[in-house]
């Protein structure tokens, strides 16, 4: 092959000169060792930056708080000057952060998406926005403690739902439900503050009219931005009052009527219920699967709801030998909870992050017993099944079981 010049003006050499390239590596290695000091590197700014981008904990505080709705706040975290974290890992849009939070004496862990935008990442804080579960176990005690100066620890951003060239097309869709939709105000006011050049139609469902979540801010990212933004909303309650909005299910013909359906990658986040509901109506559409992506399904509360699971089996309670951290406790666990709960539930403050099974966090190892894995969020490799590794977050028990498990840090 000779030598020829792109229209860019770069020079592409030969394979053969390419290769031969490599051989003279070793010398010129060898010459800067030899002109470098021998004085040992005191500070190493690689893995400080690396510890900045990728932490193992971030150590945040509550700057404000934010009423959304009757039934959701907005959190402002920042760092905590009392701790080591001094500035925020930036994040791509659509990612969440996991929170770790002791309750009554009980480590647990929930993610939650970061509802800001990277750029408010630079300016020194995060944006979660949450919403009250019914009987919810963590969101009623954020209701009752946390208050501006709370310190609150998390996890760095985390995830794979967000935006990706050339996987993903410039047009995107985003079908969300409920409090789904914090990526995607996450996504729209990244392309408002024009780091993101795609254009976004949010197609929101909600079951109550004065409970849909930064309504008024998405209608004005919509009107200064509109060629880029466009929001729609879906209600399904009885009584509608709010003007230009959709009512009933966010169904196949609704999708078709707002998107171009060969040009567009629809990304979905919502509750569950949601997830079920859109999986067979985006089926009616033939969409094809790499233009599908979809957050973390979330954690099952009741495993017998699922496809394939022993019905036989629903009101069993196993003894679980947990080995973890040098230690090694014996607890029970409801065939019907998650093994990652049923060890929160005993204190030992198992790892995890996205309590979905996509992440891996929480893998660990099955020396023996029988288990039943979500179907509908088996994310582990072949090797993994093949040599026994389980993630708890989504694994059942279906007999006694002894388990390995790596130990938080």
């Amino acid at each position: 092959m000779t030598e020829e010049k792109s229209e860019l003006n770069v020079k592409i050499k030969g394979k053969i000169r390419d290769l031969l390239a490599f051989s003279k590596l070793t010398k010129k290695r060898k010459k800067k060792i030899d002109k470098a000091p021998a004085e040992p590197i005191k500070k190493d700014p690689i893995n400080s930056l690396a510890q900045e981008i990728h932490p193992d904990y971030q150590y945040l505080k509550i700057d404000k708080i934010k009423e959304e709705t009757k039934s959701s706040k907005t959190f402002t975290l920042v760092p905590d000057a009392d701790s080591e974290t001094t500035v925020l890992s930036n994040f791509r849009a659509g990612q969440y952060i996991s929170l770790n939070v002791n309750v009554n004496g009980y480590d647990i862990t929930r993610p939650y998406t970061i509802s800001s935008s990277p750029t408010d990442a630079l300016q020194g804080f995060y944006e979660i926005t949450i919403r009250k579960e019914e009987n919810g176990f963590l969101t009623n005690h954020i209701w009752e403690n946390w208050k501006q100066g709370t310190k609150v620890i998390s996890s760095g951003p985390q995830g794979f739902f967000y935006y990706q060239p050339p996987r993903d097309t410039q047009q995107l869709v985003g079908i969300a439900g409920g409090s789904g939709i914090t990526a995607f105000r996450s996504i729209a006011r990244e392309i408002a503050d024009g780091k993101l050049d795609i254009n976004l139609t949010i197609l929101y469902g909600c079951s109550e009219e004065d409970d849909i979540i930064f309504y008024d801010e998405l209608k004005e990212l919509e009107k200064a931005n509109p060629k880029k933004i466009k929001l729609v909303v879906v209600l399904s309650c009885e009584e509608v009052t709010l003007k230009g909005c959709e009512t009933g299910f966010i169904t196949s013909d609704l999708i078709e009527k707002y998107v171009d359906l060969d040009k567009s990658t629809f990304f979905i986040c919502g509750p569950q219920v949601m997830y079920d509901f859109i999986d067979e109506e985006i089926e009616k559409l033939n969409i094809p699967k790499e233009r599908i992506r979809k957050e973390v399904y979330g954690e099952i509360k009741d495993a017998s709801t699922l496809p394939g699971f022993p019905k036989e089996k629903a009101e069993k309670v196993y003894k679980i030998k947990v080995k973890i951290g040098g230690e090694t406790k014996e607890i029970p666990a409801k065939a019907t909870e998650s093994i990652l709960v049923s060890m929160e539930r005993a204190k030992l403050a198992p790892p995890s992050l996205c309590r979905s099974g996509e992440c891996g966090f929480c893998r660990s190892y099955l020396i023996s017993g029988d288990i039943f894995v979500n179907p509908k969020t088996e994310a582990r490799r072949e090797a993994e099944k093949q040599f026994n590794f389980i993630h708890p977050c989504s694994s059942y028990p279906l007999s006694d079981l002894e388990i390995a498990v790596p130990r938080a840090k």
